[in-house]
C-alpha cells in the first residue's frame, strides 16, 4: 500500500481515498484534498489500518469497507439494479411515498429531500415528475451521490436526473436560507433509524454511513425548522413501530407492512 499522505501521527485512518486505475489519480487527489483525507494509490482491501476506502474505479466512485470478509461496495446507482426495477415496476403514483407527498392527478409538488443519502427516494419522486432538491450534509455521501448523478445524466434516465438538484451542506441552515419564493411545497425527511424492512444492501449502507456520520441526533430540530419552512406539508419516513420524532404530533399517518409516513399537513396542496 502506497500513500501520498497519511493520517496525522500515523494513527489508523477510518477512511482514505484510493484508486484502482492510475488514470483516476488526479480526480482522487482533488477529492482527498477537499475532504482532507489520506490518498492511497495502491489500496489494500484487506487493510487493518484503514476501515473504509472512498474508491475511484473505472465504473464509479464507491465506498468500500476493508477486511477479509468485507461486504460489496456501496455506490449511488440510478441506472441499474433495484432502482431501475422500482422505476419500471414500483407502482407509480400508487406508491406510499407518492401518496404521502401529495402526488395525484396532475399535481407534482416541489419537494426537498433534506436527508438525501444515496438519493433513492428522491429518484422515485423525480421519476414521477417532481422537481426535487437533494440536501446531504456528509461530504462523503455527497461525493457518492454527485458521482451517481453525473453518471446517470448520460443515460436513458437523463430526463429524470435533470429534475434532481443536489445541495451540499446542513439541511437546517439551507432551509433557513430560502426566500419565500424558494420554499418547497413538501419537505421529506428520512432520519437514520434501523428500518426493520430494509434489504441487506440498505442495512449494509446504514451501518457504513453510521460509522462515517453518526446518528441523526438533531432530527427534532430539523423537523421544527421544516415545519417553519415547508409551503404545504412535511413528510417523515419511519419504521412502522418507531416513535414519532419529538415535536408536534403528525396530522395523520400512512402505514405499510413495516414502514410508515408521518404527514404534517400545513396547507392544502390543491391551493398551492
Amino acid at each position: 500500500m502506497s500513500a501520498e499522505h497519511s493520517a496525522e501521527g500515523g494513527a489508523a485512518a477510518a477512511l482514505a481515498v484510493a484508486v484502482t486505475a492510475p488514470e483516476l489519480i488526479d480526480m482522487a487527489r482533488q477529492l482527498a484534498s477537499s475532504l482532507k483525507l489520506p490518498l492511497v494509490d495502491e489500496p489494500d482491501l484487506e487493510s487493518t489500518t484503514i476501515e473504509q476506502f472512498l474508491l475511484f474505479t473505472p465504473e464509479a466512485l464507491v465506498l468500500q469497507q476493508t477486511g477479509r470478509k468485507r461486504p460489496g461496495p456501496i455506490l449511488a446507482d440510478f441506472v441499474s439494479g433495484a432502482v431501475a426495477h422500482r422505476r419500471q415496476y414500483g407502482g407509480g403514483k400508487g406508491q406510499m411515498i407518492a401518496k404521502a407527498c401529495g402526488i395525484k392527478g396532475s399535481l407534482r409538488p416541489s419537494i426537498a429531500d433534506v436527508t438525501a443519502g444515496l438519493g433513492r427516494d428522491a429518484f422515485v419522486l423525480a421519476t414521477l415528475g417532481c422537481e426535487v432538491s437533494l440536501v446531504e450534509r456528509s461530504p462523503v455521501v455527497h461525493a457518492l451521490l454527485a458521482d451517481g448523478l453525473a453518471r446517470a445524466a448520460h443515460s436513458d434516465v437523463s430526463d429524470i436526473i435533470a429534475r434532481m438538484h443536489l445541495v451540499a451542506g446542513d439541511a437546517k441552515a439551507w432551509l433557513l436560507s430560502l426566500g419565500d419564493a424558494q420554499r418547497p411545497q413538501v419537505i421529506h425527511l428520512d432520519p437514520m433509524f434501523p428500518h426493520s424492512d430494509k434489504s441487506a444492501m440498505v442495512k449494509k449502507e446504514m451501518l457504513a454511513f453510521r460509522d462515517l456520520v453518526g446518528a441523526d441526533a438533531d432530527q427534532a430540530e430539523l423537523l421544527a425548522i421544516a415545519l417553519q419552512v415547508a409551503g404545504n406539508r412535511v413528510v417523515v419516513k419511519r419504521p412502522r413501530k418507531a416513535p414519532a420524532i419529538d415535536g408536534p404530533p403528525p396530522s395523520y399517518t400512512l402505514e405499510g407492512k413495516s414502514g410508515r409516513y408521518d404527514i404534517y399537513a400545513l396547507r392544502r396542496l390543491d391551493d398551492a
